[in-house]
């Protein structure tokens, strides 16, 4: 199948390495970010539209720009902050799930009429495993990727007898610029791995060909949100014990 394709989020990590996935399998590619010097170098063939997906204007450009019969939408955009969340701003708690959550929903229903109108079409929405695991420090992200979780699977089934599929796609720790220094720091020296952003990537082409509802990516990883879905309190003592760890390096956060 050839796709006629929106990606947002193109600028970052993850996101170009979709880039370069995506547009051999692509009649149409339209790449979206907020930085305009940041998507030099993006596919050749690509449409780049330099747009801040949490404006209704932002999201009228994409639409705009969008390729005529578009057929797969993957809502790749979004923010993190590693931080204590007693000291967390308002406004970033706001910037965190207006990009991670409300905009996806919103431009999702923005494309929805010319998805619907396709013989088939997708609507992957790249989460996180923090999608189904609250971590310390990652509170107001950690919801995000729950609400955005939470809307795949609710649009999942209210379109269940169309010929739209909408899916799910949790990466574990990615190696990307949207890490912190002390986040990266913490992974370390608990040992958790990291994939690189084309792994992620390879997952999302994986996915749009034998697609499913939900997909999470890294063992143990995926095994540990399974986990808590079925004995959180198994998860809450072992993030328990990680509590001293955690706290000295938000603390070397907050410092910086």
């Amino acid at each position: 199948m050839k796709y006629r394709a929106v990606l947002t989020g193109a600028s970052g990590g993850i996101g170009r390495a979709m880039a370069a996935a995506l547009a051999p399998h692509c009649d149409s590619l339209v790449l979206v970010g907020r930085d305009a010097a940041r998507l030099s170098g993006l596919p050749k063939n690509a449409i780049v539209v330099s747009a801040d997906v949490t404006t209704a204007a932002g999201r009228e450009a994409i639409a705009r720009a969008a390729p005529h019969g578009v057929n797969l939408l993957v809502n790749n955009a979004g923010v993190s902050e590693f931080t204590d969340f007693a000291a967390q701003s308002d406004a970033s708690m706001e910037r965190i799930l207006a990009t991670n959550a409300l905009a996806p929903m919103q431009l999702t229903r923005r494309l929805l009429p010319a998805l619907l109108a396709q013989p088939a079409a997708c609507i992957v929405n790249v989460g996180s495993i923090m999608g189904y695991l609250g971590y310390p420090g990652c509170a107001a992200y950690s919801a995000s990727k729950f609400a955005l979780r939470g809307f795949s699977e609710a649009l999942r089934r209210e379109l269940a007898d169309t010929d739209v599929k909408v899916m799910f796609l949790a990466p574990r720790t990615t190696r990307t610029a949207m890490n912190s220094r002390a986040l990266d720091a913490l992974n370390a020296e608990l040992g958790v791995a990291a994939d690189a952003p084309e792994v992620v990537a390879g997952a999302l082409l994986s996915l749009l060909e034998k697609p499913a509802g939900e997909r999470r990516l890294g063992m143990p990883e995926a095994l540990f949100a399974r986990i808590n879905q079925l004995a959180p309190s198994l998860v809450d003592r072992a993030l328990r014990r990680q509590l001293p760890q955690i706290r000295r390096h938000l603390a070397k956060e907050t410092a910086q």
